[in-house]
């Protein structure tokens, strides 16, 4: 039996699908096609390979410690246990990320083969996927390194690609073992054209499967750097379990020191024609990486003038364009290859052949620190959400929901009072040296500076209306005493 461990790297912040995609609610975690989020569709993708030779565990995800509540509350939602979540308390790029999932799964003396995938693409046949992704996996088994080369479709500049061997099957057939030749950068158009021409050539979709001790000692012999920082980092690891999740944390400072690099640039490219054999399964799935808002559209359903839309979208006399509607009804007349989407806080329209440009957006947004970069109005948090719904001179107006049993930290204010009125649910409220048990239409009155709680003790939901008052309404204005969820940083 061949023990597999899936693998899910969830960092990244998807920069040109703003406004939808933001530093706090990244792409991999927002529901683009169908009603599961990218990140929720990959582990079910892993979870479905086994059969009676592969058994697959609980995956293990890297991602960063902003991320870690949603991504767990994510994965309970699709009824996969979680292995562990490993958490980068920088960005480092999907090499040191990659050695942390391999020093985590090759513990108590495991060896199993890793599938690591991104978690922000789709695929559109999951039965395809799982025929290449078992064929790959038997592959690795025997100690070699696989990779997953998508069948390209057109001329994409936009991603590098996977040459194969002469004699290997050049025509992309599914569950094929092609030797690798080489790897080569994102061509220009005409470049493009002519390995499509040619064949042989297939996209790299940063899918890879390989045993952990394989990826530990070709780590060691091309980039010992790497992986020397990366175990000094996990050496110093801490570990905690919160509400039935295992979080890993390695060490911060050493964690800080590793250089950073990429599977590809670290590993992959420099094993071909080397000790370490690598070879790669065809994919023809339907995948796409969905990078830019172009990418979106083209995997989206479309009526008959090319228009692709989601949510309360009129138009008329347009074709081929994107609109995405979150809040209010948006309507179109006479445009052609636009792209537009709302959210309750910002709007974006561009041309469909830019989208790649929406990334020069979000640089203007982070050089003059506005809020739309981070967060949208709407903010999840591991307790439940809240909801700007209002705000003026010295006022802010908040729709809070509690989930069952969750609790806000106890809490104060320097610079602001806060009125709560109970809408649905119960509430336990700690006001000062009181606890108070308020139901719908009660309301209760936190004075500046008092130490507060809110905590949802039944079975349902719990929504208030929260209106604050005072000089200062910035979200960094908590004072935590006491935390469930072992956060630190008022935005965390």
């Amino acid at each position: 039996m061949i023990q597999v461990t899936p693998v899910i790297l969830c960092g990244g912040s998807g920069t040109r699908l703003w406004p939808l995609s933001r530093t706090g609610f990244p792409k991999q975690f927002l529901c683009l096609t169908g009603t599961d989020s990218l990140f929720q569709q990959a582990a079910q993708r892993l979870a479905g390979l086994g059969n009676n030779t592969i058994n697959v565990a609980s995956p293990l995800i890297v991602t960063g410690e902003d991320h870690r509540f949603l991504a767990a509350e994510q994965l309970r939602e699709t009824g996969i246990p979680l292995g562990a979540a490993l958490l980068e308390p920088v960005g480092r790029n999907t090499a040191p990320a990659l050695t942390l999932a391999a020093l985590a799964a090759a513990q108590n003396g495991a060896d199993p083969v890793l599938v690591v995938t991104p978690a922000d693409q789709t695929v559109v046949d999951s039965a395809a996927f799982t025929v290449a992704t078992q064929k790959a996996i038997e592959q690795a088994s025997q100690g070699s390194i696989v990779i997953l080369g998508v069948t390209p479709n057109r001329p994409e500049t936009g991603y590098g690609y996977i040459q194969v061997e002469a004699d290997a099957v050049r025509t992309g057939v599914q569950g094929s073992v092609c030797a690798v030749k080489r790897f080569v950068e994102k061509p220009n158009a005409s470049t493009a054209r002519q390995y499509l021409d040619e064949g042989g050539y297939f996209w790299n979709a940063g899918m890879f499967v390989l045993k952990a001790s394989v990826w530990l000692d070709a780590l060691q012999q091309f980039r010992p750097d790497i992986y020397k920082a990366t175990f000094q980092a996990w050496k110093q690891r801490s570990t905690d379990t919160n509400f039935g999740t295992t979080f890993v944390r390695p060490g911060k400072a050493e964690f800080i020191a590793i250089p950073a690099d990429s599977v590809d640039y670290a590993v992959m490219e420099r094993c071909p024609g080397r000790a370490f054999p690598i070879y790669m399964v065809p994919l023809d799935a339907g995948w796409n990486d969905l990078g830019a808002w172009d990418a979106v559209w083209n995997v989206l359903p479309k009526d008959e003038h090319g228009n692709a839309h989601i949510g309360d979208v009129l138009t008329s006399h347009s074709r081929n364009t994107l609109v995405h509607a979150s809040s209010r009804l948006v309507s179109l007349v006479g445009v052609s290859n636009l792209i537009v989407v709302e959210t309750p806080d910002a709007v974006l329209v561009a041309d469909k052949t830019r989208s790649q440009d929406v990334k020069h957006i979000v640089a203007q947004l982070q050089a003059t620190k506005r809020e739309e970069h981070t967060l949208h109005r709407k903010v999840h948090r591991p307790w439940g959400w809240y909801d700007s719904i209002d705000e003026g001179s010295r006022f802010k107006v908040k729709r809070i929901q509690v989930k069952p049993g969750a609790s806000l930290s106890l809490q104060k204010h320097h610079h602001r009072a806060e009125h709560w009125i109970v809408v649905k649910g119960t509430a336990e409220i700690t006001n000062g040296s009181k606890v108070l048990l308020l139901t719908e239409n009660q309301s209760a009155y936190i004075p500046l500076g008092e130490v507060h709680r809110l905590a949802n003790p039944g079975s349902i939901p719990l929504e208030i209306i929260e209106v604050q008052s005072g000089s200062y309404l910035g979200e960094d204005d908590i004072v935590r005493l006491q935390d469930s969820y072992g956060r630190n940083g008022p935005n965390s």
